[in-house]
């Protein structure tokens, strides 16, 4: 970050090709960016948690748990001991490696300080702000205010009681990833009923008026066990727990397990933020604000008049909130607003590498890669309107990589969203993941509404909203939803989205909503280009964007990154930033293969 501003950000997944890399190391992003900055020129180097308040959470945990935390504690310590208690050393040897002079000031932020640190690059002078996620050091959930370059929280949830550690114990019992499998979780929920509402809210929390909760810790193992659950909640919601990658005949059943609770219970912690801090606007950060759905319910239903989630909000995030908390609250440095009322201090999340086209081109005609150069940029937006137009599948390469878990059109797939194959096509011959995943739909800014039932900007994919009545005829029929009795599930959650009767099919989730990205000329120059164009030619202002990558892998980082995904899928067409190749044109692929594992 310079004078502020935040000029560079990339995760270290991107770099090493291992997803959720937890590694402290430099990364060429950061040292391209900022080129410009001499090797002493950093005042001050930050970290988003405090590693010694978070050893003292974890022996404490231990201490409560007894005997049963006797199997895990030897692994537990030595993690602690042979890494985590040392990040000063490791951040220093990040720093050394990048070319700089450590700093005299190496700053340890709060966990959620860091989280709430999403209200400075918000478009908003003052907002109330929420964070939600696993937990920090202690912090599970905070409500705070921003005014200003201030940044004050004024209540907090503490450990164990999280809304994220609950969604995390569903997630491992549907045979998920913990911290990766989330996500997935969110997409299947459309395709239940809440059968077990009532036995969430009277066996597993009891909520309080205020929003915050106390988990009943009779059913978790995650203090000190190897398991988020233990056989009391099997018994409860009539497991056993689904094996990793197993299909179950009763998977519908277990995956809407974790259901939405009524509309005054869920709201009733928004309420209490909106009348403890008197804002009409909010800001909200943490791992749990990537529920889509339940932000463009929040966005919905109020009581905020508007919503701004952190793109990153996310651990990755906390990178940018941390070093803004540091400029602001530590050295005292004002805080610039944004030019515009929809603008943001995050540049659209384009804020990673960036490759030049001239070497790109030379890279291929030196590995003979046929391809197509278009440098004029109307004239490349219409070429790959017209190939999306006539069903291909293309891998988009453009720009600067961006920032946090969503590919905003510059390391995307895109396809048509009328085709309601795609949907499958997508996942199952490219992605190679899950059939039920739903795409994204990017559209045109100015012609979302038409579209959406969306009354605010969503460039960073932060709210689901349902598709507008006039382009959605039937959404996935509630007949097969999942009862009280398995066996009649139907577990062919293909068919069920195949039967949805929309316009933009492949983006129309099974409940007739979709997580819609907003692209405007000033932020997506390349895709708001290109829509432009599918829009001229088939009077659809609308593609599927979805990241560039297949299941396990990070999103693509480099050209070379792109090239073999393009290779190795049923891809039709790979652009790297002017250049066009179609698959029928290369040469035999003969690079390494991935192994799509299980993410």
């Amino acid at each position: 970050m310079v004078d502020g501003d935040v000029v560079a950000a990339a995760q270290q997944e991107r770099f090493s090709r291992i997803k959720h890399d937890p590694r402290c190391r430099s990364t060429p992003s950061v040292s391209a960016s900022n080129a410009s900055v001499e090797p002493d020129g950093l005042d001050a180097v930050v970290y988003y948690d405090k590693p010694l308040t978070t050893f003292n959470r974890i022996m404490r945990s231990y201490a409560a748990a007894g005997i049963r935390g006797v199997t895990t504690f030897p692994s537990a310590m030595q993690e602690w001991m042979g890494r985590k208690l040392w990040v000063p050393f490791e951040v220093e040897r990040a720093i050394l490696d990048l070319g700089y002079k450590m700093p005299g000031r190496l700053l340890f932020a709060e966990h959620h300080v860091s989280h709430a640190a999403a209200f400075y690059p918000s478009p908003f002078e003052q907002a109330a702000i929420l964070t939600f996620d696993g937990v920090g050091e202690w912090a599970t959930s905070s409500v705070g205010v921003g005014r200003g370059a201030k940044v004050e929280l004024l209540r907090e949830m503490r450990f164990p009681d999280s809304i994220g550690l609950l969604y995390s114990a569903f997630t491992a019992f549907c045979g998920f990833k913990v911290n990766s499998g989330e996500y997935k979780l969110m997409g299947l929920a459309p395709f239940g009923r809440p059968t077990h509402r009532d036995t969430i809210l009277n066996e597993l929390i009891e909520l309080r008026d205020d929003g915050s909760f106390v988990m009943n810790l009779r059913y978790f193992d995650f203090l000190a066990g190897k398991r988020m659950t233990n056989r009391r909640f099997e018994r409860l919601f009539g497991g056993p727990a689904r094996r990793p990658e197993s299909p179950s005949p009763n998977a519908n059943s277990t995956w809407r397990r974790p259901s939405r609770t009524s509309p005054r219970r869920s709201c009733c912690g928004w309420r209490f933020a909106h009348s403890l801090t008197g804002d009409d606007d909010v800001v909200l950060g943490g791992g749990v604000a990537l529920n889509c759905v339940a932000n463009g319910r929040l966005l919905r239903e109020g009581p905020f008049q508007r919503v701004w989630v952190q793109p990153a909000a996310g651990d990755a995030g906390n990178a940018i909130g941390c070093a803004l908390w540091a400029y602001h609250e530590v050295l005292e440095r004002p805080r610039t607003m944004p030019v515009s009322a929809s603008a943001d201090g995050m540049h659209g999340c384009q804020l990673g590498t960036r490759y030049d086209p001239d070497a790109i081109a030379a890279s291929l005609d030196e590995q003979c890669r046929p391809h197509e150069r278009l440098a004029d940029e109307q004239e490349l937006a219409d070429r790959i309107a017209g190939l999306i137009a006539d069903g291909n599948v293309v891998g988009y390469f453009q720009g600067r990589m961006e920032f946090g878990p969503r590919a905003l059109g510059n390391r995307s797939i895109l396809a048509d969203p009328r085709d309601q194959a795609m949907q499958a096509k997508v996942n199952l011959a490219i992605k190679k993941r899950e059939s039920f995943r739903p795409f994204a739909p990017a559209v045109l800014a100015d012609k979302a509404s038409e579209w959406f039932d969306l009354d605010q900007p969503s460039p960073y994919m932060m709210f689901v909203a349902p598709v507008a009545a006039r382009h959605l005829r039937t959404a996935g029929s509630d007949d097969d939803a999942v009862g009280d009795d398995p066996s009649t599930a139907r577990t062919d959650l293909q068919a069920r989205l195949a039967a949805i009767d929309s316009d933009i099919g492949a983006v129309t989730h099974i409940d007739g909503s979709a997580r819609v990205q907003t692209v405007d000329a000033d932020r997506f120059g390349a895709l708001h280009r290109l829509l432009t164009a599918f829009d001229r030619r088939t009077g659809c202002p609308v593609l599927v964007n979805t990241s560039f990558n297949v299941r396990g892998e990070p999103i693509v980082e480099s050209p070379e990154d792109a090239y073999r995904c393009f290779m190795t899928t049923d891809m039709d067409v790979l652009v790297l930033e002017d250049c066009v190749l179609l698959k029928a044109d290369q040469p035999p692929y003969e690079g390494p293969v991935p192994e799509f594992a299980a993410d």
